[in-house]
């Protein structure tokens, strides 16, 4: 069973990718939280870095659901395993998975790092032929 902050962790993405809203999930964050992922060079950082992460990866999606999968947890961190399903702005689908670790302090995160599937969003050309 997930602890109280990876549960509402996982619960408020899942309303953030509902409702486009990500002031929810900015509010889970330390004032100097540090956000990345693998597009990134430099971690983002605090709440304002929150924000613009969340907003960028909504952005990148016309439509976005996750599916977490599995939870590991241990001495004030979570990794969370998850399955994305959703559309891209051109109309594709995109199916995705990846792990995020989360840490936490005082109820807060104050670390947010996720891996994933980044072949999933290079276009393949299905015409053609390997050399």
């Amino acid at each position: 069973m997930a602890s109280e902050i990876a549960e509402r962790f996982m619960q408020t993405l899942q309303q953030v990718e509902e409702t486009g809203d990500v002031e929810m999930l900015v509010a889970m964050f330390t004032e100097d939280a540090k956000l990345s992922n693998l597009a990134m060079l430099e971690p983002l950082s605090g709440r304002d870095g929150a924000r613009h992460f969340w907003q960028k990866y909504l952005s990148v999606f016309e439509r976005i659901h996750s599916k977490f999968t599995n939870v590991v947890e241990g001495d004030g961190t979570a990794v969370l395993e998850w399955i994305s399903h959703g559309t891209l702005p051109t109309g594709k689908p995109i199916n995705y998975r990846g792990v995020s670790l989360i840490e936490t302090a005082n109820g807060q995160v104050c670390h947010f790092r996720t891996y994933y599937d980044s072949a999933a969003f290079v276009p393949h050309n299905t015409h053609e032929k390997p050399e």
